[in-house]
């Protein structure tokens, strides 16, 4: 079995786990746990109001629209508990300061700390400073450097990503084998932009193919239009495009009509509604988007909450709440999007 493959069947069983966790958080009695779980999405004893626990929340600066709909789906979730106060940090993308919220938190004894960090590394001490005191830490899309920095760890699947829009495109570029395909990554300085370029380029060579020209953006509009104006001068023909990030994608897509072209299709990343109001009225290259959870702080605010007071996933056998969990990277098209556009961020 190859390595890629062992990582696809690694995200599958996390995923079993993400879906329990989405569908019922519920249920802390033995009589729930043995019964097997998983026929139902009714109320449990995990939904009764208990003991009022106070839940830290850091996350960078909502500076484009997914990371806005982190923090909001966060809020949002605590909003739905009566025994939940979240305690919510300035959005900041100053590492010196978001270890200073954390610290905070840590000073006032909060029961629990949800932590999307700006830099994973730079965040792992105070983490594991706050774990050290007792305090139980969800970490959220950007990993930590030491596993013992957090209680849970929740992911988008970033390698599956890129899996998934590779094998998107090979889909449509069968009869072509000789293709010519770009990619517009993120900020390539993070682990989660080389675990998407390499997830696409592994599925990409699955079918003969690999990406010929190649630019990183900044996950902005204006990043994304400017490195997508010179990708374009760059390479005269394309048959298709993936886009890491559907925030900088209207900066992809202004820069592909200041061109001209249309020869070629295009694949989203991250599933916004713009993009998806888009793919469904088929009125530019964009073809395809692959989702990135915005819900990710959402289920670790339920985590967080669950940890506090000793709870775990009724619809687990395990009396623990898990360690990791990784949430599905799925494709969207014109035959699927209306399953999803309901619940996309707007960029």
């Amino acid at each position: 079995m190859s390595a890629r493959h062992r990582r696809l069947l690694t995200s599958t069983v996390a995923l079993l786990g993400a879906g329990v966790m989405v569908t019922a958080c519920t249920g802390n009695t033995p009589e729930a746990s043995s019964s097997g779980g998983g026929g139902n999405n009714a109320a449990s004893s995990n939904d009764d109001t208990g003991d009022t626990v106070t839940i830290g929340f850091s996350a960078p600066a909502a500076d484009h629209g997914w990371m806005a709909q982190i923090t909001a789906a966060a809020r949002a979730e605590a909003d739905g508990y009566d025994d939940v106060d979240l305690v919510v940090a300035e959005g900041t993308n100053d590492v010196s300061a978001q270890i200073a919220q954390v610290e905070t938190f840590i000073n006032d004894g909060v029961d629990a700390i949800v932590l999307l960090p700006f830099d994973g590394a730079a965040l792992t001490p105070i983490a594991l400073e706050a774990m050290q005191a007792g305090i139980p830490v969800i970490n959220v899309d950007r990993e930590f450097d030491d596993p013992d920095a957090a209680r849970v760890t929740i992911l988008g699947d970033n390698y599956g990503m890129g899996v998934s829009a590779g094998q998107y495109v090979c889909s449509q570029l069968s009869d072509k084998p000789d293709a010519v395909v770009a990619e517009v990554a993120g900020i390539d300085s993070l682990p989660l932009t080389q675990e998407r370029s390499q997830g696409f380029s592994d599925a990409l060579s699955d079918c003969g193919l690999d990406v010929d020209n190649r630019v990183a953006a900044e996950f902005t509009v204006e990043s994304g239009e400017e490195v997508t104006a010179n990708l374009l001068q760059a390479a005269p023909q394309i048959d298709a495009i993936w886009n890491h990030d559907d925030d900088q994608g209207i900066g992809v897509l202004a820069a592909i009509t200041n061109a001209g072209r249309d020869e070629f299709f295009m694949v989203g990343g991250a599933g916004s509604a713009n993009a998806m109001r888009s793919i469904q009225a088929g009125d530019s290259v964009l073809q395809a988007t692959v989702i990135y959870p915005a819900s990710q702080a959402a289920d670790g605010v339920r985590l967080a909450r669950l940890l506090a007071q000793g709870k775990a996933l009724s619809d687990l056998i395990d009396v623990e709440v898990p360690r990791q969990i990784t949430l599905s990277a799925p494709v969207v098209t014109a035959d699927n999007v209306d399953q999803y556009i309901d619940s996309a961020f707007e960029s």
